[in-house]
């Protein structure tokens, strides 16, 4: 693995049918910064970010995380890995309806067999700016406020990189900004922070821009 890398993938093909989603992708995210990946629909933005993370396995190629190729992992382990080195932020939030935010935020760390101490959780949650919030379900959350506790909950394992997939997607412009500076601090800290993104407002957040076209990657630029 490359020096200061947290995530690389070389030559990663991944086809669905007779559709090519990557083609042959080689890219490395360093530790403490902050990629939106762009493109048109289609381009392969989020079989990039789901190979990356470990949802979803390529055809062929590598993918290292935080020092270990995922193609080297059967499934346990490769579950094992997602639950304790990866964080994983989604457009629709995935929070369960039936739980506080502070259980939510705790799922992870009991999916890894581990009991979330109270100060660990609340930890993660006022570092998002929920302190007071705790015990508050989604329901009475603002969407902002949900998507507030869905990276508190990718970030409660203490992960190697954190995926966001239209983070801002289902937000009001109001709340997306107040998302994207979280996720900024995130990365000033340290944390490294790979995007898909449709929104050149939202990509002007991150350090660099990379832009997909038909599974290729034809653009890197610094933001």
């Amino acid at each position: 693995m490359l020096d200061g890398m947290t995530v690389e993938l070389t030559n990663v093909r991944r086809a669905y049918g007779d559709v090519t989603a990557l083609a042959g992708v080689t890219v490395a995210f360093g530790r403490g910064t902050f990629t939106a990946v762009m493109g048109p629909s289609g381009s392969g933005k989020s079989t990039l970010l789901q190979c990356a993370a470990g949802l979803d396995r390529p055809d062929s190629g590598t993918v290292v995380v935080d020092g270990t190729e995922l193609g080297t992992l059967g499934e346990a382990g490769l579950a094992r890995l997602r639950r304790t080195r990866i964080g994983f932020v989604f457009q629709a939030f995935n929070l369960l309806p039936m739980l506080t935010a502070e259980q939510n935020v705790g799922l992870p760390l009991r999916l890894a067999g581990r009991r979330p101490g109270r100060a660990t959780v609340r930890g993660a949650l006022a570092a998002v700016g929920l302190a007071g919030r705790e015990r508050h379900r989604p329901d009475a959350l603002s969407g902002g406020q949900q998507q507030r506790v869905a990276i508190a909950r990718a970030l409660v394992t203490e992960p190697a990189v954190v995926f966001a997939d239209e983070p801002t997607g289902a937000l009001d412009s109001t709340s997306g900004a107040e998302i994207l500076g979280l996720l900024r601090r995130l990365v000033d800290s340290g944390q490294t922070v790979v995007m898909v993104t449709h929104d050149p407002v939202a990509a002007a957040a991150s350090d660099r821009v990379l832009t997909l076209t038909d599974g290729r990657i034809v653009g890197d630029r610094p933001c």
